[in-house]
């Protein structure tokens, strides 16, 4: 279906190698669309024990989703009629469901790169996933950035961080490497990046229903390798400015401290959409209390009402197509968002019985 999914099953292994390099592996609609197809053949092969998901290129395992596919189709709205564009987020959260619940071990290489819907497509459930990062894995859910929000179950797995960490990871976007990665719950074991030869020849010489137990084997003597985990050393800060009932005042206590990491914070919160703070703020809340079908389907709508105010659409002319960075965001403060501004993404799209991801469960 696509020149950018490679496959083929070794020693019981399915391994799947994303190949679009010049973009970071950005997943496009085809490139969803191959990978659910993949899943769904290996997951009732009895040849296949376990899956491998893996980058040609050591810069990224995948950078999100084509976010300039999204401007480009997206101008008419998701109600617009953008047939595509309705296809790739149903399909795409469809996808990361099957990952999140897989019945085989799923194996994610999470080297480079790992952002946006990368990391849907590498936070495999915790029963039997394996997330492996190395010193050059570089993680985020930045979409606040562009008008959006944490989307691919990032209401899940970031509502369920400990503590204020999600909420930190979500309104700031910023970017965290493997040892706050393996702090966060967000990654399983460090391999250093001089290892990964190796670790890909362990791979192909282990039959699938042994290679999690051989992996992690194969890990441990470079579990303190990884470094210090600056979120760990910062965690009382992050609980307690994080942990402020409201966006704005997330942002006041944090100008209220002087030190460099909650200065960082604040810079990055102020280039934010405002209004998608304020969205995913409420959005991470509703999360903690949810299961994953149940945060898919809420993204599902958020996103509908998203392109229906048009903010992404802002976000992504901003960052990538006129390249200026001065995204013009409606409403342009924090002090001009009202509630009923974000209770508007939260009100339903479609009844229960006609939502596009009725059928996850």
């Amino acid at each position: 279906m696509t020149d950018h999914v490679l496959t083929h099953v070794a020693n019981g292994t399915g391994i799947i190698t994303l190949d679009r390099p010049k973009a970071l592996n950005s997943l496009s609609l085809e490139m969803v669309r191959a990978l659910a197809a993949i899943l769904r053949d290996w997951q009732d092969d009895a040849s296949v024990a376990a899956v491998v998901l893996r980058s040609s290129s050591e810069k990224a395992l995948c950078a999100g989703g084509d976010i300039r596919f999204f401007y480009d189709v997206g101008h008419g709205g998701l109600q617009g009629g953008s047939a595509l564009l309705e296809d790739f987020f149903t399909e795409e959260y469809a996808l990361n469901h099957l990952i999140h619940f897989y019945p085989k071990p799923y194996i994610a290489l999470m080297d480079g790169v790992v952002m946006g819907g990368g990391m849907g497509i590498a936070q495999g459930g915790p029963d039997c996933g394996l997330r492996i990062v190395t010193e050059r894995t570089k993680m985020a859910m930045p979409e606040v950035n562009i008008g959006l929000f944490p989307d691919v179950g990032g209401s899940h797995f970031l509502s369920h961080a400990p503590g204020q960490l999600g909420m930190y990871l979500g309104l700031t976007g910023l970017t965290i490497g493997a040892a706050d990665a393996l702090y966060i719950g967000l990654a399983d074991v460090f391999v250093p990046a001089e290892q990964m030869p190796a670790l890909q020849a362990l791979i192909a010489a282990t039959p699938g229903d042994a290679l999690p137990a051989a992996i992690r084997t194969f890990a441990a003597p470079f579990s303190e390798q990884a470094g210090a985990a600056e979120l760990e050393a910062q965690r009382a800060l992050i609980d307690t400015h994080f942990g402020a009932p409201s966006v704005a005042a997330i942002m006041a206590s944090l100008e209220g401290d002087e030190t460099p990491f909650a200065q960082r914070a604040l810079k990055a919160m102020r280039q934010r959409s405002p209004l998608l703070m304020c969205v995913t703020h409420e959005l991470l809340q509703r999360g903690a209390a949810l299961g994953v079908a149940d945060c898919l389907r809420l993204e599902r709508s958020l996103v509908r009402r998203n392109f229906e105010h048009g903010e992404v659409l802002e976000g992504v002319r901003a960052l990538v197509i006129d390249k200026d960075n001065l995204p013009q965001w409606n409403p342009p403060t924090l002090e001009q968002v009202t509630p009923q501004m974000v209770a508007r993404f939260f009100e339903p799209v479609w009844p229960d019985t006609a939502h596009p991801l009725r059928q996850l469960a």
